[in-house]
Formats: structure tokens, C-alpha cells, sequence
């Protein structure tokens, strides 16, 4: 069955490995799918002995959770082609003074790029949208921008989808040194033959020097700057930067399994911490008295707060600041807590400041179980102990891993 669903979900490979999975034809020099040549089975296995790994390497005490889990007990993805719902694609090139390529940083290679316009793991029209975008800019000769002489255009090309929705919101990122071609590029998209609707084509203006995306002036060239998502029977609008889950089939199921961990929340306090653009606060929202979401990017809580009315959830807040300051300032206390931080974990003192309200029940949800096994260890001096645990496999073909832990005061 395995295989059949590989041979399916990739109908344009041809060449299989020794496990029946297609090989990207990237495979060589991006470095995102490690496991491209590792049947499906082992992939999950591993990373659930990963998993496993981590937490007795930090001395975890896993007296509980290994009753309970078992490698073999990690989740599998919904899909595992097509699933990525956001690319961001640099613009340079993939050897020295060669033609200029749009795509992924060479494995090894940081200055290198690579284009991946046949890559496996995006929806089909990210691909088609990438070449043309390429083609475009190549006839228009224009250059891209050098990381270290500061000179050139063509910066970076963000693709977002919504999946429940199937819109498109297209954005190309430059410097301000010359011209783009707005309406041409926006003529060109709107004549390709897409599966999703383009909502949105915007040009963002970006002429700071460091290699991330820097909105520093963003225009409107068609449409609207968001798309519309649907998560949980919730409604969002995901804006150009926002974050958001990028496997939403993924994510959904991992968020529905990690709330009904939680013990009966109707008509308590719940406090979301690094909540986003608020997906899990609204969803505490619908049982709970009052849910309290803390992010510190503050065009996500406003995407949240927005989020909200959409949803006529009127027993959220949304507060934007670091969750170690803002926590001196809510004047409610929680009767649950979540927390779901970005990869690098939470820092010891805000641990602590989590810690001293006493709550009998914390929900860790992370996106890395080193950093989550790190924090559980130094949580179980406070009395906690993990005591339910699931592990999933969201980006099938990377390294990557979603975790949730629940655990509970002694």
C-alpha cells in the first residue's frame, strides 16, 4: 500500500528508489527532503526513537511516558506530497557568475541556490509559478541581489496557499534599485494556467542588507494582501507575513489530539503562550471562559484579534510582547496553560515565571523535541512530570518533528 500511494501522489517522477518512493529530482543538491531514499515506515520509526532519545539524554523521567509511547506510536502525515503551504524561494545563483537560478539555499552550500521548480513536498502551482517567475525576470535581465556586493534586484519570491480555500497570494521581494515591472508580472501570473485562484500580487520593497525578507514597503498590485484559511470549523485571514501552521491537514489533527489531552476547560481561565496568530487560543475560546493569547510578534496578535471577530469569539485577548514581560501585567490567573514556542524553547526565567502559577495541568506543543526535552527537565524541578505524550510526523521527507506533552503537577 505503501508504495501505491507513492507511485500516485508524484505522477510526473519517474525514477523510484529501492523503496518504491519517487526521487526528487533535486534530491542531489537541496538539502530540505533528507530522507527521500528512507521507506515511509522507517522515517516515522526513527523519529519516534528520536524523539525518545532526546528526553533520556536530557534525563528525563520517563517512567510514565514510556508505558505509553513507543516509537512505532509516532503519527504518520495526512499526505506525504503537496503538503507545504508556504515557500520562500531566494533569488541567486548556483555557481559563480552563472545564470541566475530561484529556489532553496545548495546543500553545503549557503551562497549557492538552486531552483526547484519540480520539488515534491509544495503544491503543483508553486512549481509553475517559480519557473515563470524565473523566466520572466531572466527576459527581463534583470540581476539578483549579491549578498555581499549589495547590488542587484531580485531578492526573494514568497508563495502562500490556502488549502481549504485554494487561494493564492504571490509576493516578490526587491530591492529599490531599479524598476520592477509590476503590471507585466502581474499580467503574466494572471495568464498562467493555475489550479487555485490568485487572490492577492504583491511587491515588497527590501533593501536592508541582511538575507531575510524585510517588509520594508509592501505594495498591492492585484487583489487583497491576505488569503482566506479554514482550520478547526475556524475561520483565519493569514496576511502576507503572518505566521501559520504550514501543513494545515497536519496541523488541525495535531491541535484537535493535543486539546483532548487536556482535562475538561469549560468555563475556566486558559492562557495560550507564543500563541500566534491565536489558532489554539480561539480554539480554547469555544469551551473555555476566557482565553488569553500572549505572541510577540505584534502583526500576528493583530491578525489574531482580527481573527476573532471573524469567528464572534468575544472572550479572547490578545496581547503582543514578550511572554516573560507581559506576564507581570495580566491580572487573571489560568487554570490551564499552553504553550507552544518557537524552536529554540523557552528560556529558563520565563519557565520560571510559567511555573509559579501553580496550574495542575501544562500543554507543551513544540516543533523541536530537543529543545522540548530540555525545557521538560528543568520543568520536573518544579514538580512536573510528563505524563501523556504524541509525536508526529507532519513534514514527511525532512528532519523535522511535532511533539505534544502533557504534564502534570505532582
Amino acid at each position: 500500500m505503501e508504495n501505491k500511494i507513492a507511485n500516485t501522489v508524484c505522477e510526473t517522477c519517474e525514477i523510484l528508489n529501492i523503496n518504491g518512493l519517487p526521487v526528487c529530482k533535486h534530491n542531489e543538491f537541496c538539502g530540505g527532503c533528507i530522507h527521500q531514499e528512507t521507506s515511509y515506515e522507517k522515517q516515522k520509526l526513527e523519529k519516534g526513537k528520536e524523539v525518545l532519545r532526546l528526553m533520556k539524554e536530557k534525563e528525563a523521567d520517563l517512567s510514565t511516558l514510556e508505558k505509553e509511547f513507543k516509537p512505532e506510536d509516532l503519527i504518520g502525515a495526512p499526505k506525504l506530497y503537496h503538503y507545504r503551504n508556504k515557500m520562500e524561494y531566494t533569488f541567486g545563483d548556483l555557481v559563480k557568475d552563472g545564470e541566475m537560478t530561484l529556489g532553496m539555499h545548495k546543500k553545503g552550500n549557503f551562497m549557492s541556490i538552486i531552483t526547484v521548480d519540480e520539488c515534491q513536498i509544495v503544491d503543483e502551482d508553486f512549481n509553475k509559478v517559480l519557473r515563470a517567475t524565473l523566466d520572466f525576470c531572466n527576459e527581463k535581465g534583470y540581476r539578483f541581489y549579491h549578498k555581499k556586493s549589495h547590488l542587484g534586484l531580485m531578492r526573494n519570491l514568497v508563495l502562500r496557499k490556502g488549502v481549504r480555500t485554494n487561494e493564492l497570494l504571490i509576493n516578490v521581494v526587491t530591492s529599490s534599485q531599479i524598476e520592477f515591472a509590476e503590471e507585466e508580472y502581474a499580467e503574466m501570473i494572471l495568464s498562467l494556467d493555475l489550479d487555485n485562484e490568485v487572490v492577492g500580487i504583491l511587491h515588497t520593497l527590501n533593501d536592508g542588507i541582511a538575507d531575510t525578507v524585510n517588509p520594508e514597503e509592501v505594495r498591492i498590485i492585484r487583489g487583497r494582501d491576505y488569503y482566506n484559511e479554514v482550520i478547526m470549523g475556524l475561520k483565519f485571514r493569514v496576511s502576507a507575513f503572518s505566521f501559520f501552521q504550514t501543513n494545515v491537514e497536519a496541523a488541525e489533527r495535531l491541535y484537535i489530539d493535543a486539546l483532548s489531552m487536556l482535562p475538561d476547560f469549560g468555563g475556566k481561565i486558559a492562557f495560550d503562550l507564543f500563541c500566534g496568530t491565536g489558532t489554539i487560543t480561539q480554539a480554547l475560546a469555544t469551551k473555555a471562559k476566557k482565553a488569553v493569547g500572549v505572541e510577540i510578534v505584534e502583526e500576528a496578535v493583530i491578525a489574531a484579534r482580527e481573527n476573532a471577530k471573524l469567528n464572534g469569539l468575544d472572550n479572547c485577548e490578545f496581547i503582543a510582547g514578550d511572554v516573560f514581560d507581559v506576564l507581570d501585567n495580566i491580572t487573571e490567573k489560568p487554570d490551564v496553560i499552553v504553550v507552544d514556542p518557537p524552536r529554540m524553547g523557552i528560556l529558563p526565567k520565563t519557565i520560571d515565571k510559567i511555573l509559579k502559577y501553580g496550574v495542575n495541568e501544562i500543554l507543551y506543543i513544540s516543533c523541536n523535541p530537543r529543545t522540548l526535552a530540555e525545557n521538560i527537565h528543568y520543568m520536573e524541578y518544579y514538580g512536573y512530570k510528563p505524563v501523556k505524550m504524541k509525536a508526529y510526523d507532519n513534514f514527511p521527507m525532512t528532519k523535522h518533528i511535532e511533539t505534544v506533552v502533557l504534564l502534570s503537577k505532582n
